[in-house]
Parts: structure tokens; C-alpha cells; sequence
């Protein structure tokens, strides 16, 4: 795997792309294809705790047909993506993560996953978050990426200003 980037000056740092994982909302999951066949790429919503991707599906599909064939995957967030038309370029900063995805199989891992995903998204609900999290919880699957490597590029006119 080669995550040595060509543009050195325009990388993030390790604490750096943390805090773009931290906050960012959605990315986009990319597994292998099935015998060599097109690439799968699906955006998700996700949260990064305990320096690992969490995400949840449902029980079946594409995704987890292509996880179970090869659990080698990336998953990219963009944290900006600003088009600069009278430059002709875009001012982006984003990460890609390179790891391994598995399912999470024990009922006590599997919630701590979900507790963090649902206290991601909505903050304020911890009562409503319970409710949720105890209806589906045998008919939702979490997924959790073990980071590997990863790495983050910015625009150089963003470097510039920090």
C-alpha cells in the first residue's frame, strides 16, 4: 500500500487529520470489486472514537459482501471543498484512511459502536438515543475500520494562510 504522497508540503499531520476525522460527519467507504471488477465506493455517515471508523448497515448487501471477500479498505472525508473559479482551482483539505473493516460480533462492542455513532449525531437526545439504540439493535450491523495508515493533503493556498 502507498500512502507517501508527491506533494509533501500540502500534507496534514497525524493530529491534524484526526481532528478532520473528529469532525467530519460523511465519508466514502471503498472496497475491491468482486474478481477484480469495478471498485465499490459508498458514502456513510460514521464516527472516529478510540482511533478507529465506526459505521452501521444493515445486515446484508454489497457492503458486506465486499468487507467479507476482502476487508481491505479506504474511506475518504473531505473537510473542505471550496471552488475558486477566477483561480481556476479549489481550495480542499481532506483524508484517507487505509485499514481493515470487520463486524462487529459481541453484543457489548457492538453497542459501545453504536452509543458513540448515535451520541455523534444527536448530542442533546441521550433518552431518545436508548430508545433507538435498543429497538434496532438486532437488526442494525456495525462495522468498525482498523486504521492503518492514513493521510491528508490541503490546498497550498490553505497552508499558506496557517
Amino acid at each position: 500500500m502507498k500512502t507517501t504522497m508527491r506533494r509533501k508540503n500540502q500534507a496534514l499531520t497525524e493530529e491534524e487529520c484526526i481532528a478532520i476525522l473528529q469532525n467530519g460527519t460523511s465519508g466514502v467507504l471503498a472496497t475491491a470489486g468482486e474478481d477484480g471488477d469495478y471498485p465499490y465506493a459508498v458514502p456513510l455517515s460514521y464516527v472516529y472514537w478510540n482511533s478507529c471508523l465506526y459505521f452501521h448497515c444493515a445486515g446484508e448487501g454489497h457492503k458486506l459482501e465486499a468487507i467479507a471477500r476482502n476487508p481491505r479498505v479506504s474511506f475518504c472525508v473531505v473537510d473542505q471543498d471550496q471552488v475558486v473559479p477566477d483561480k481556476y482551482t479549489t481550495y480542499f483539505r481532506s483524508v484517507i484512511v487505509f485499514g481493515k473493516a470487520r463486524i462487529l460480533t459481541e453484543a457489548e462492542g457492538k453497542r459501545i459502536a453504536l452509543e458513540k455513532l448515535a451520541e455523534r449525531f444527536s448530542p442533546e437526545y441521550p433518552k431518545g438515543r436508548k430508545a433507538e439504540i435498543d429497538k434496532l439493535f438486532n437488526v442494525v450491523t456495525m462495522v468498525e475500520i482498523q486504521i492503518e495508515a492514513m493521510t491528508g493533503k490541503e490546498a497550498k493556498e490553505l497552508r499558506k494562510i496557517r
